[in-house]
């Protein structure tokens, strides 16, 4: 059986959500690990695993972050904020925020400060990052995902009007899931909160899509960093999106 993975960082660490490629819903199920190594080793050896982190670092990035954010944040319209822009590597790895912000102000690496909400995420980054390098072979496997992209692809394109935080935005998200055949009602896992749940569902969508070989990522074809990672946001095409 092929199984394929949605993940979203929450309090708890990573919560994902197992699907059988071919399944019904009645066999998902959703756990919060400690790591992404260990939801790529889960014992559903997802073959896909769809994450909402950046992935491709490069050595420097202009105003927007990478090619991906500015593409991703351009379609997004009213949701277009929740697109971070990601930091370059050395920025990223910097060892606190203070070197981050003084790494930033180098015309070799960005034009802007990270934010506070970026830099609480940099473990995060890197986390994958190390994975992704020291294990190439998951590069084939592990693929960027941002929600609000998985979202708006999944309501045929168009811009969702509220925000998840707010109850009507987060009924029309649920009828989202439900619509794509994933449970909406699924009990959020012990260290995860019912909004990670859903972007976890979000971009376990992604994942079956491109699982299936209907995903799109922007930009395409994905750019690499120096590491040869590929730095593309990946969402699902239109006509994967429910009737």
């Amino acid at each position: 059986m092929t199984w394929v993975a949605g993940v979203d960082g929450c309090p708890g660490g990573w919560v994902a959500v197992f699907a059988p490629l071919d399944g019904g819903s009645d066999t998902i199920r959703a756990r919060v690990l400690p790591s992404l190594v260990a939801i790529c080793d889960a014992p559903e050896a997802p073959a896909i695993v769809a994450v909402d982190i950046p992935i491709g670092l490069p050595d420097r990035v202009g105003p927007g972050g990478r090619t991906a954010e500015v593409m991703v944040r351009a379609l997004l319209g009213p949701r277009r904020a929740s697109v971070f822009p990601t930091s370059a590597r050395s920025v990223v790895y910097a060892p606190d925020y203070t070197a981050a912000i003084a790494l930033s102000r180098r015309p070799e690496t960005q034009p802007f400060a990270p934010s506070p909400p970026a830099n609480a995420i940099f473990p995060r980054i890197r986390e994958a990052d190390g994975l992704l390098r020291a294990r190439p072979e998951l590069q084939t496997r592990v693929y960027e995902v941002h929600p609000e992209l998985a979202f708006q692809s999944l309501n045929g394109g168009t811009p969702l009007p509220a925000s998840k935080r707010k109850a009507d935005g987060a009924a029309l998200r649920r009828d989202l899931i439900t619509k794509a055949g994933l449970p909406a009602d699924l009990a959020p896992p012990r260290g995860a909160k019912p909004d990670d749940l859903l972007d976890a569902l979000a971009a376990l969508a992604v994942a079956r899509a491109i699982a299936n070989g209907r995903g799109v990522p922007y930009p395409d074809p994905p750019e690499r960093d120096a590491h040869g990672l590929p730095a593309a946001i990946w969402t699902l095409t239109h006509s994967e999106a429910p009737a």
